[in-house]
């Protein structure tokens, strides 16, 4: 398998699955991040609230992560239905113990107000953007230098 020929700790991956491809994937797609999640790796819920958003989808699988789409995070600063939109996620992701991450953070003004909202993570520009493999490549590995595993 491709993880082990990495030799990168299982708990060091983290994969994404949309509401989207969980849905056409049915039970074939559950029972493999089963087996992911089983390995140890992360499994995140991305762009909640978009699509075929189900509460129901936060039954059928423990998800470690729900990604809050980028959307919602910047109307967020003009229309307040998407506002309440981050802050309810926020707030079902803390009921339920699972991490919440806002995407398409810009501006320090969004990244108060998720962190007002009870996110627990962040991504977006406002942190980086992307850069070429060359020029991640020392930043990540000053990053797993951080992290024993």
């Amino acid at each position: 398998m491709a993880l082990a020929a990495s030799g990168l700790p299982a708990a060091r991956l983290s994969v994404e699955i949309t509401e989207t491809a969980l849905m056409s994937g049915g039970n074939e797609a559950l029972r493999d991040l089963q087996a992911l999640r089983d390995m140890g790796v992360g499994i995140s819920l991305d762009d909640f609230g978009t699509g075929f958003s189900s509460l129901a989808h936060l039954r059928a699988f423990p998800f470690d992560r729900i990604k809050i789409d980028g959307s919602f995070v910047q109307d967020g600063d003009r229309r307040s239905d998407c506002a309440a939109i981050v802050r309810a996620l926020a707030q079902l992701g803390v009921t339920l113990r699972v991490a919440t991450v806002a995407e398409g953070v810009e501006t320090p003004q969004q990244r108060q107000r998720i962190q007002a909202d009870g996110c627990t993570h962040a991504q977006g520009y406002l942190f980086g953007r992307p850069e070429p493999a060359l020029r991640d490549l020392s930043r990540l590995k000053a990053i797993n230098a951080l992290h024993v595993c």
